[in-house]
């Protein structure tokens, strides 16, 4: 196959690299430059790039024309796709949209309801779940064929990733959902957001239990807060989400004008901890509308330079 599609994420992976990748929020209008600015700004020290896709179902740019200029700058784009938008019929054409400019990665997720967003009364659509997402994108893949039986000339060469939220209730379910996603044909895993190590890493236990890291790579997400407000937002409001008290005290005893500051130093100090957790390939590093912070992360956790594959 012409052209550069191998996923330089995959690579890293496969040779034994930590893998970092970072994420890039489309905006709310079709100027190109936000997207631009915000790929140089974490460019140097990133594997490859999530482009959210309607993230908590607020409109924006759409993801796929977003990683294409991402593609068009020389990075690695990751295709997040949702299937709370688009029937079967909608997906198998993105996939196929997104392998005509030979981005190489996605990202199969559920979406968040839309009565979050600003359409809430547009119509869920869920004609997939995400776990039938990822057997989608690896039928085509491998199969070279449709879902509904005919064949695929040129076949997305696709690097497929799910996400997994170790701390959602019930905590009992969430290594046996992972196992359900990596049966669905997941090739990596980015998490949510981690704040709770302890939990995380019995979570991560409990995953090399059942040999499941040696079936998957696991992408450690980290997003630092930039302060005791949007700690306790997130502690409180965000669902899914597990904040404990002694995060939310340290930034809060933390004068206002260094919480930022010492928001980076949690993260850098939390990466620094789970880089020596057994089973963790990587690290996705999710500074929300904050990438400018994401090299100096990257850099002072000792995952720069990133490795030449």
């Amino acid at each position: 196959m012409k052209g550069n599609t191998a996923s330089r994420l995959k690579k890293v992976l496969s040779a034994g690299h930590l893998a970092v990748t970072s994420e890039c929020g489309p905006p709310r209008g079709s100027d190109p430059e936000v997207i631009t600015k915000k790929a140089n700004l974490i460019k140097d020290h990133v594997d490859a790039v999530n482009i959210t896709d309607n993230q908590t179902s607020v409109t924006r740019m759409c993801s796929l024309a977003a990683c294409i200029r991402l593609k068009l700058l020389g990075l690695d784009p990751v295709l997040q796709m949702v299937t709370r938008d688009r029937n079967r019929i909608a997906i198998q054409s993105d996939i196929l949209g997104a392998a005509s400019y030979d981005i190489s990665n996605i990202l199969c997720l559920s979406g968040d309801h839309q009565s979050f967003g600003d359409c809430a009364q547009g119509q869920n659509v869920h004609d997939l779940d995400s776990m039938q997402l990822i057997q989608t994108v690896r039928h085509m893949r491998d199969d070279g064929k449709f879902l509904g039986g005919d064949e695929i000339k040129r076949p997305p060469q696709m690097f497929v990733g799910a996400a997994a939220n170790p701390f959602a209730d019930p905590f009992e379910i969430r290594v046996p959902r992972l196992a359900k996603k990596i049966k669905a044909g997941a090739e990596f895993i980015q998490t949510q957001c981690i704040y709770n190590l302890d939990k995380f890493e019995e979570w991560m236990k409990l995953t090399r239990d059942r040999g499941l890291h040696e079936q998957v790579y696991i992408l450690a997400g980290m997003t630092p807060m930039k302060s005791a407000g949007m700690a306790k937002y997130m502690k409180n409001r965000v669902p899914g989400m597990d904040v404990p008290d002694e995060l939310v005290k340290r930034l809060s005893d933390t004068p206002k004008e260094k919480q930022a500051e010492e928001g980076i130093k949690i993260c850098i100090e939390d990466i620094q901890r789970l880089k020596e957790v057994k089973g963790v390939s990587g690290f996705h590093v999710m500074a929300i509308e904050w990438e400018e912070m994401v090299p100096e992360i990257v850099e002072k956790s000792g995952l720069y330079p990133r490795p030449e594959v």
